[in-house]
């Protein structure tokens, strides 16, 4: 159903501009307070990244806990809020509905610790999970690496910085509304992001906000590890899945990245939902863009 008159009105009015951090993650809190939780099956394991441990969170499917094929999660938020508590229900959900067991990842957040410590922290549980330094011992080829938004751009950097260090190789990657680009002013080259930057939730000038709180300079905005998108070379990529919103100010920056890999020889399918804005996968199954969405999901993960 296309956003009417009345909801667009609704959508502006919850469309806020500025980050209060200590709201924000007081609001995204709620999210903890979960009535399912108790019935989730979870394990809490540690991944060390130099002295830092790093929190993750197993989820697995209902009916099955061994021998299970592997989704690594990294959420979204900007890079400064969410974690690993308020996407419980999230990848609860994710587990069930693809029957892959799901390690979620509670990197470090922004601005407390810039770019690249929560990159290193998603790279260091993705080395451990590949090369079976993890409680889970699970073939590689069984493995793929899943973002969000924030978790999409540190997705497609993960399995960029694995190609460059050789250490280890991801075969799939699904970036959902991944933030891929550097510049979220009006000299984006983006329309999306002129067309979608007011008035749908997730603002222009609050992804502005957000990149600066990620940076620790100003050029870090010129490393593919921040945006992957301006990387010059894009070979040797996992096969890819990229799956953007309608009314998403990041939907052209996230094809524009699919259509890049594609270039570059690797296989990539993208595919964007049509009424649907930034943040819909964190709805419920019975969300149709949700349900599209896992279909697009699973059978990429039966390929």
């Amino acid at each position: 159903m296309a956003i009417n008159k009345a909801m667009q009105l609704a959508l502006k009015a919850l469309s806020y501009q500025d980050i209060d951090i200590k709201k924000s993650r007081n609001l995204v809190e709620l999210k903890t307070i979960d009535p399912f939780k108790a019935f989730y099956k979870t394990v809490d394991y540690k991944i060390y990244n130099d002295n830092y441990e790093i929190p993750t969170r197993i989820y697995f499917p209902e009916e099955q806990i061994k021998d299970c094929p592997v989704l690594f999660f990294i959420h979204g938020g900007g890079w400064v809020t969410e974690s690993v508590e308020t996407y419980n229900r999230v990848c609860a959900n994710m587990a069930k509905y693809t029957g892959h067991a799901v390690v979620a990842v509670d990197y470090r957040l922004a601005p407390e610790h810039h770019f690249p410590i929560g990159l290193l922290d998603c790279y260091a549980v993705a080395k451990a999970i590949y090369t079976q330094r993890f409680i889970l011992n699970v073939d590689p080829e069984r493995i793929t690496v899943i973002g969000d938004s924030a978790g999409g751009n540190l997705a497609a950097a993960v399995c960029l910085m694995a190609r460059d260090r050789g250490e280890f190789f991801p075969k799939k990657q699904i970036l959902i509304y991944p933030c891929t680009n550097n510049d979220y002013t009006e000299t984006s080259v983006y329309p999306s992001m002129k067309e979608n930057g007011k008035g749908y939730l997730l603002t222009a000038k609050r992804l502005n906000q957000y990149i600066t709180m990620y940076q620790s300079s100003e050029e870090d905005r010129n490393n593919p590890y921040f945006a992957p998108v301006i990387a010059k070379d894009l070979k040797n990529q996992p096969d890819t899945l990229i799956i953007t919103a309608e009314y998403d100010p990041l939907r052209d920056e996230g094809e524009d990245y699919g259509r890049k890999l594609k270039e570059a020889g690797n296989k990539v399918k993208i595919h964007r939902i049509p009424d649907a804005l930034h943040g819909f996968f964190a709805l419920g199954i019975q969300y149709s863009p949700v349900k599209k969405s896992y279909e697009l999901i699973n059978q990429f993960l039966a390929e």
